[in-house]
């Protein structure tokens, strides 16, 4: 038995620091998480930048007129400030991922906005980074085809030596 595919296969989950954007505001907030303080995407550390995004986390940072002007309410010296209004939770969400009870969002998950604007995210707001372990299995071959000026031997002795330093 095979396992069907989902818009979410190879998406992000969201983080705090992500940003959206509305389809019919001119601004991108970040999230702000409100539902839980202790599931992080990727980050050991805690970083309150690291939470995961759930579907009933219906904040943004900034507050107030998040998505800037909107274009649902034009006036005659331009548009007039965002009203967000959620019409419920966030949908697209994950469900196979549950954070405190509640489904994670990914890149694909939407928002609908009672004024009549559609919320995405822009941004999922993870960075890759690369580990002491990925230079350390580092190909020297490939490295050096793929940019022949970085001398990979030389980059994994400064690696190396700045963790020794840190002891």
């Amino acid at each position: 038995m095979s396992e069907q595919s989902s818009s979410h296969d190879g998406k992000h989950f969201v983080v705090q620091k992500g940003k959206c954007q509305c389809n019919q505001g001119d601004q991108f907030p970040q999230h702000k998480v409100t539902t839980h303080t202790k599931h992080y995407w990727n980050n050991s550390e805690g970083s309150a930048d690291f939470l995961a995004v759930t579907e009933d986390d219906l904040q943004f940072d900034p507050p107030g007129p998040s998505f800037g002007k909107c274009k649902l309410k034009p006036s005659s010296s331009g548009n007039l400030p965002c009203f967000y209004a959620p019409a419920g939770k966030w949908q697209k969400t994950y469900e196979k991922v549950l954070i405190m009870g509640k489904k994670a969002l990914t890149e694909v998950s939407e928002l609908q906005c009672t004024v009549g604007g559609k919320i995405t995210i822009k941004d999922h707001g993870q960075r890759g980074e690369m580990s002491k372990q990925n230079v350390k299995n580092a190909d020297e071959k490939v490295i050096r085809h793929a940019n022949p000026l970085v001398d990979v031997n030389k980059f994994k002795e400064t690696v190396f030596e700045s963790e020794l330093d840190a002891y």
